[in-house]
């Protein structure tokens, strides 16, 4: 089976070998949408990770898979903002070098970020497929180890500690709600859920403008999709035509794929704000937006990942001050 790519006992030695590094992030109940759906709701609060993301785990994982003189060569990954990060960070305190590659979409607040935690920035092209074109050029000229933000054996591992954490902390999961774009988050969850709770559900969620992995399951293989702007922009970018992990075990263990439209994401990132007392980005917000929608519904005790909170805060602000009922910004004051 394609989900044997990444096994159980992959992510079991992945927990033990980042366990010092990160954060074990706590999974609280929402008492508001526990009232409002009639079952328990869970939300795993992993946008406290270091570095404001779950991207931490799988580069953390990857960087000690590395020889001696990978390390010292240093490491190059093309990101959306999160994944680059995480990586800078993991890099920084093994005292390696890291260049992160990205397109022009991605938000100026994760570019900065990237580059105060030392990294060498290349901005690219318009897409995430660019910005992975640099990245094998710098492999070519530089021979520094690429680190796939997804579809890697080890940082699929790495995020699936996420699903240990989850399966520990709630017993008879019913639904996992998780962020799905590359699928190196979502396909490490569902592994580590599935094979402690057989009977768990896993739904990936992702934004209608530039899903490339729904794109991709539908259309039975990895195909291209057109990126465009969206608030969950953490979720742009594709999957790769030649994928060797994250395609396969998507289409293995995940029971559906739900996507929003752009008010849907903003709703979830109202309710983190409004109810849960959470700041979170439009990527993390659409397990929320999802159970908000309406779109789906779980009959026993839900878990929804909070995957990171790396959010421009003007944004933020705009999302949260917006009117509901006519899309307008309106004066807010803090």
């Amino acid at each position: 089976m394609a989900s044997n790519l990444v096994s159980i006992n992959d992510i079991e030695r992945a927990h033990d070998a980042i366990a010092a590094k990160v954060v074990r992030t706590p999974t609280v109940q929402s008492a508001y949408l526990t009232q409002q759906l009639g079952v328990p709701v869970w939300l795993k609060l992993e946008h406290r990770q270091t570095t404001g993301s779950f991207k931490l785990r799988g580069a953390t994982n990857a960087l000690s898979q590395l020889s001696e003189a990978e390390k010292r060569r240093g490491v190059v990954a093309a990101s959306t903002g999160n994944h680059g990060r995480a990586l800078a960070y993991a890099a920084r305190l093994e005292g390696m070098r890291a260049v992160i590659c990205m397109s022009r979409l991605v938000p100026q607040n994760k570019v900065d970020e990237i580059r105060r935690l030392g990294a060498e920035i290349h901005i690219v092209g318009k897409s995430q497929d660019d910005a992975q074109e640099e990245v094998e050029r710098l492999v070519l000229q530089d021979g520094l180890a690429m680190v796939p933000p997804f579809d890697n054996a080890h940082v699929i591992a790495g995020q699936g500690t996420l699903g240990l954490e989850m399966a520990e902390d709630v017993p008879n999961i019913h639904t996992v709600f998780v962020p799905l774009s590359g699928g190196g988050l979502a396909s490490g969850v569902a592994c580590a859920i599935k094979s402690k709770q057989p009977n768990a559900k896993v739904i990936g969620v992702s934004m209608q403008n530039g899903a490339a992995m729904h794109a991709s399951l539908k259309a039975g293989r990895p195909v291209l999709v057109e990126e465009s702007a969206s608030l969950a922009d953490s979720l742009g970018g594709g999957i790769g035509l030649d994928n060797r992990f994250t395609f396969a075990m998507a289409r293995d263990l995940l029971d559906d794929v739900i996507l929003l439209t752009e008010p849907e994401i903003a709703a979830g990132m109202r309710h983190a704000y409004q109810h849960e007392r959470e700041v979170i980005e439009g990527a993390a917000a659409v397990g929320i937006g999802a159970l908000l929608s309406g779109k789906v519904r779980a009959d026993g005790p839900i878990i929804v990942i909070l995957s990171g909170r790396n959010v421009d805060m003007n944004q933020h602000k705009s999302v949260i001050c917006a009117d509901q009922s006519s899309g307008r910004a309106e004066q807010c004051h803090a």
